[in-house]
């Protein structure tokens, strides 16, 4: 019997970035005959691939921007997101094409028709569906090496620190302010970094908080008798503000996880997507 990355190696064709410069490439179809026949994950196999010089053909277009080492490091990673309607929806979205190799989710709801205009895993045929649900069967469509632990429950005091104690990130996609400060407490006794955003209207705010850092405080204050709901209560929720929040998110992930690149830390990008104004402002 052959070696996994020789017939990798054997299956592989040569092939040209939009630059010319050449590369060895891995398509989906035939990586996945080889990890079915040696019995491994799709993940472990991409994985190896890169390390070997072999680009898996979905992320070529990654290449260049990344390294074979940094879409490897991002297969390895395991990220944890709270709250899967539109901010969460669209982050998971691109941390799966991106190729984030584990997410947790968790979430305890079940769209209905007013998560239409904003919540990208939210469509007409899954009104009454849970979220959870929804999220899992959209990644096995849009990157099935990714693993997915999918959790139909909310976040609590209790359960937090269980859910996500092995996850390298955290990131907030809540309507819900106490449930923030919760992530930001089980990132600290995790020991990993939360990047938290929030939209009302066509405005929003990220940041990226590190066990330690003051964090959430310095942005909405103290926790005790804060409301549930911020801002997005008086002025709605725009898609096109919920999809540039959860870009900006992902792109602190990402950098987290790869450790390049400048960060929000203890710092917020504020965004007025009406008056096209983003300022980034000092967290004191």
């Amino acid at each position: 019997m052959t070696h996994p990355i020789d017939d990798l190696a054997h299956l592989a064709v040569a092939k040209h970035f939009p630059d010319r410069t050449p590369y060895r490439s891995i398509s989906i179809d035939r990586l996945r005959h080889v990890a079915a026949t040696a019995g491994l994950e799709s993940r472990d196999l991409e994985i190896a691939a890169l390390e070997n010089g072999i680009i898996p053909e979905r992320y070529a277009r990654n290449m260049r921007s990344f390294s074979p080492a940094d879409q490897a490091a991002l297969l390895r990673a395991r990220v944890g997101v709270v709250g899967l309607g539109g901010l969460g929806g669209a982050v998971i979205e691109v941390l799966a094409r991106i190729g984030v190799g584990r997410l947790v989710l968790a979430d305890g709801d079940h769209f209905e028709e007013s998560n239409l205009n904003r919540q990208l895993l939210s469509t007409v045929d899954r009104i009454g569906v849970s979220k959870t649900e929804a999220a899992r069967q959209r990644i096995a469509q849009v990157n099935p090496s990714v693993a997915v632990a999918a959790h139909q429950q909310l976040v609590t005091p209790e359960n937090a620190h269980t859910l996500f104690k092995e996850c390298d990130v955290l990131v907030d996609c809540l309507d819900n302010l106490p449930s923030r400060f919760v992530m930001e407490d089980a990132g600290r006794r995790i020991g990993c970094p939360l990047v938290s955003a929030a939209v009302a209207g066509s405005s929003g705010h990220v940041t990226t908080i590190f066990p330690g850092d003051r964090g959430l405080r310095l942005i909405y204050g103290e926790p005790l008798n804060l409301p549930e709901k911020g801002a997005e209560t008086a002025l709605g929720t725009l898609p096109h503000a919920v999809m540039f929040l959860a870009t900006l998110e992902c792109a602190e992930v990402v950098k987290i996880i790869l450790k390049k690149g400048r960060l929000l830390r203890d710092q917020l990008l504020v965004a007025d997507l009406n008056e096209m104004l983003i300022e980034v402002m000092t967290l004191s």
